[in-house]
């Protein structure tokens, strides 16, 4: 079989750990034998981010406005026991932060569905899609360690050097203080970016902060949102026949364990982070999630939701065997695949995206899977195999469908 050609490169950014080890194997055995493969390659591995102070994050993410499509291994966000581990110059920022903060955007991510995985709550008939804002809150917060009593306040000194203040707290002892900030035009493009993929995939948006307590910067991004709306989208909604409602943070949650799904729930940027886990790990494994960055300007980068799968890396290290869970890494590729397939106008890339989707459905379906599904199935009896075995199930399913 003649490989399918590429016309325009995917900026690839490599990581870490476990996913990195998978990374290799999944470009070895389910990519390279059947594509002329094209990236511009950058190594986010933490050793290397260390090395270059960071600068290629930077590289990857301006890479990534240039060719419009990237693919994204999971990456460590360093602590101070990595910082001790590597032997860090400094405890770099989150380089998911970092790229999204450029990128600007939506984050959107929603369950990998199979049969033989049902969900955790049993009236999840259809996947919930979490659209997550992608810049700013805590992942670009300042933070300050007070060490004894004193005052705080937040000091905003316009251009003509005028100063507004807002007293955040008269310190009696030792304590700590964090201070957030959001951009209107990154709220209204996160906004957008909900409504249009709402109307493209004809589903319910539901949006929610906490405005009772937080009176203005919470509540601004109910204001923006509903504001957008009105003015842009309420009649595109009601033509569609779906619908778009705001409601408070808790609220959600507890109206989303009665929902059947099939709809998409918009996050500020850590209610996304924390709920896109919960929702993924309930419909069956956090391996089991697609992540893309959707940014206003038209860049995808398409990433797993998970981490670096630290313990299964340290026992790699061991020469010990892994089951590791492939499947979100290899749909990050796919999702990548297909959008420069769909940009380029190369429907064969598009296609093998999908057969290689399929595969991997597939191959769960038929019984094979990795350790994390075996202890979770309905399946009778199911085949488990190791990280590079399951992958290898993967291509013999794949050269079947090709």
């Amino acid at each position: 079989m003649e490989k399918i050609k590429m016309i325009t490169p995917l900026v690839e950014m490599d990581g870490d750990e476990m996913t990195r080890i998978l990374w290799k194997m999944i470009k070895d055995e389910l990519l390279l034998p059947f594509i002329d493969l094209k990236t511009e390659y950058y190594d986010l591995g933490l050793e290397h981010r260390n090395e270059t102070d960071d600068q290629v994050t930077f590289d990857s993410a301006n890479a990534t406005k240039k060719y419009g499509v990237a693919v994204k291994c999971a990456t460590i966000t360093p602590n101070a026991a990595r910082m001790e581990e590597y032997d860090l110059k400094q405890m770099w920022k989150s380089p998911n932060g970092t790229i999204r903060a450029i990128l600007d955007g939506t984050v959107f991510r929603a369950p990998i569905t199979v049969k033989g995985i049902e969900p955790c709550v049993k009236n999840w008939k259809k996947p919930i899609t979490i659209a997550r804002h992608a810049y700013g809150d805590v992942y670009k917060a300042s933070e300050m360690k007070i060490p004894a009593a004193g005052k705080c306040e937040l000091v905003y000194t316009a251009k003509d050097g005028t100063e507004t203040r807002e007293l955040i707290h008269e310190f009696t002892e030792a304590g700590i203080i964090q201070g957030q900030h959001n951009l209107n035009d990154s709220i209204e493009s996160f906004a957008r970016s909900c409504f249009n993929y709402a109307l493209d995939t004809n589903q319910d948006l539901w949006f929610a902060t906490k405005d009772t307590i937080s009176k203005k910067y919470d509540h601004t991004f109910k204001d923006i949102f509903q504001e957008i709306y009105e003015k842009e989208y309420d009649e595109k909604f009601k033509a569609a026949g779906i619908e778009y409602f705001y409601t408070l943070i808790d609220d959600a949650v507890a109206r989303i364990m009665k929902a059947e799904g099939g709809f998409i729930w918009a996050c500020k940027n850590y209610d996304g982070d924390v709920m896109s886990d919960m929702v993924s790990s309930a419909f069956g494994s956090l391996a089991m999630m697609t992540s893309v960055l959707v940014s206003p300007e038209g860049y995808y980068e398409y990433e797993a939701a998970h981490g670096t799968v630290q313990r299964h890396y340290y026992k790699h290290l061991k020469g010990e065997e892994t089951s590791t869970n492939s499947v979100a890494t290899i749909f990050a590729w796919t999702g990548a695949l297909r959008k420069r397939g769909e940009l380029d106008h190369l429907p064969e890339l598009s296609t093998f995206a999908d057969k290689l989707e399929k595969a991997c459905l597939s191959t769960i379906e038929s019984g094979k899977m990795t350790k994390d599904l075996a202890l979770i199935t309905t399946l009778e009896q199911p085949t488990v195999l190791n990280s590079e075995n399951f992958i290898k199930a993967i291509r013999e399913t794949l050269e079947e469908l090709l």
